[in-house]
């Protein structure tokens, strides 16, 4: 039986797709193996059927302390998600790697005291069990997630500037499909590149390559590699400065490292080495960190604010006629559509309505707002005053569309209006909050200052910046600052 040919046809794939709730399935599947082999183990050191959760806090401590202790060192040695192009032995390694400095750091912990319940007998069995099961989930997942890019799914856009010699690792990009890349665009001159690729890939002479930059503009270009055997130092330079400056991932083959001056990483795809230009944060750790905490905190607050959210449906159900839930098209990661959800604090019909009232709009920019919309409802204008309006979006944070900090998520016609220095906005994923808003003359601040807030924040972001917006957008709730 082909599951996953069933997993298709009963349109599954795509709702993991639409939703990005596999990254969150592998990261409960992870969880939950380290959580098994914890109880496997707990079942053999004391001999006897019950759960280790209630056998005293000694246990519990040394549990909740070694969770995220592995989770971390999984994160530090950057293997949280599913590589494209890695291989299994080395991801075994990686694995194993894990293991050993968690079996060091719980020996250690053997001789603090009271955690005399330990045995170093337990603390073995637990560190291999973790390492198998952990493994053995990955191996699977590696499986699936090939499967599902194989497929057409979670893939990397990329453009391509190549010559004669770029045909083998093109040819891997091409072929190899679980590998998840989709080569939208190849620059060069190269009549063996055309005579390949020329039917099934635009190729576009590397004279015109000066129109890169306008080209990154209008299609969702996610990285751009630069894969010539011989590097032009002018032409790099320019490449980078493109892609720098609308945040989208430039790569240079790791040999021509020495004709570029400037802060880069290294980076393996396909057992071919690069130099990776981000100017977006490239912590990944930290990065990790942003999106369990985006993951965990959107769940609990959708958990803890259900009576709430139940309480407004009906207020707004009594105020005025229409959906409780108000769905609009938004421009996320790199120029990705996705449905914005928000309470409706309008009438139904405001989006026809809109024609009429946009010469009277009071904001700069290809932004409207005015002071007093009469389209505005009475419960709608609480909503709006306090925040709340915008309480929906946890589930578009829980879906992996958007994060609790980063900047607000424009409509496709603002971004249609945009500078091109505006446009790296769209280099990171869009938040429920961001610098602007925390701000007291939010409504004050001209549009160019406002682009100019969300850059300085993709330029200076840290997770303690995050913590520090999350906790004043508290406050802004509290002093009803808002539209």
């Amino acid at each position: 039986m082909d599951i996953f040919g069933v997993l298709i046809r009963l349109k599954i794939i795509p709702l993991l797709k639409k939703g990005n709730l596999l990254y969150i399935i592998i990261g409960a599947l992870d969880l939950f193996s380290i959580i098994f082999a914890y109880q496997i183990s707990y079942f053999f050191n004391c001999s006897c059927l019950k759960l280790f959760i209630f056998s005293g806090k000694e246990i519990i401590l040394h549990f909740l302390l070694i969770i995220p202790v592995w989770v971390l060192i999984l994160c530090v040695i950057k293997i949280t998600e599913i590589p494209r192009t890695k291989k299994f032995r080395v991801l075994f390694y990686e694995y194993l790697l894990s293991a050993v400095v968690v079996f060091a750091f719980q020996v250690l912990l053997l001789f603090i005291p009271k955690v005399d319940k330990l045995s170093i007998s337990f603390v073995l069995l637990f560190t291999i069990l973790g390492f198998v099961f952990l493994f053995t989930v990955r191996f699977l997942e590696y499986n699936v997630l090939q499967f599902y890019r194989s497929k057409g799914f979670n893939y990397v856009n990329l453009v391509l500037i190549a010559d004669d010699s770029s045909i083998p690792l093109i040819k891997k990009l091409l072929s190899t499909k679980e590998w998840g890349y989709r080569v939208v665009l190849i620059f060069s001159s190269s009549r063996q590149l055309m005579e390949r690729y020329g039917s099934s890939i635009k190729i576009l002479p590397e004279k015109t390559l000066v129109a890169l930059h306008d080209i990154l503009e209008v299609y969702m270009i996610d990285e751009v590699m630069y894969i010539k055997d011989k590097a032009n130092q002018v032409e790099v330079r320019k490449t980078i400065r493109s892609c720098e400056e609308l945040g989208v991932v430039f790569r240079l083959l790791h040999t021509q490292s020495r004709h570029v001056i400037t802060n880069a990483i290294l980076s393996t795809i396909a057992n071919t080495r690069f130099l990776t230009f981000i100017n977006t944060p490239n912590n990944s750790l930290a990065l990790v960190i942003k999106k369990i905490i985006d993951i965990y905190i959107s769940a609990i607050m959708i958990i803890l604010f259900t009576p709430f959210f139940a309480l407004v449906g009906i207020l707004i159900k009594l105020n005025s006629k229409g959906p409780v839930i108000y769905k609009q098209t938004r421009v996320g990661l790199r120029g990705r559509q996705f449905y914005l959800y928000k309470f409706r604090t309008m009438t139904v019909n405001a989006d026809h309505l809109l024609k009429d009232i946009e010469s009277q709009n009071e904001a700069d920019g290809p932004v409207f707002k005015i002071q007093n919309d009469f389209r505005v409802t009475k419960v709608g204008k609480f909503l709006r005053k306090t925040g709340l309006d915008e309480l929906p979006q946890l589930f578009n944070i829980l879906k992996g569309e958007m994060s609790l900090i980063g900047p607000r998520p424009p409509i496709l016609s603002e971004t249609k209006q945009y500078k091109k220095w505006q446009l790296r906005r769209l280099s990171v994923k869009p938040g429920l909050s961001c610098f602007w808003q925390v701000k007291d003359n939010r409504h004050n601040i001209e549009f160019e200052k406002w682009m100019e807030l969300d850059l300085a924040y993709i330029d200076n972001w840290s997770l303690r910046l995050d913590l520090l917006i999350f906790f004043r957008t508290f406050g802004t709730v509290l002093k009803r600052t808002g539209a």
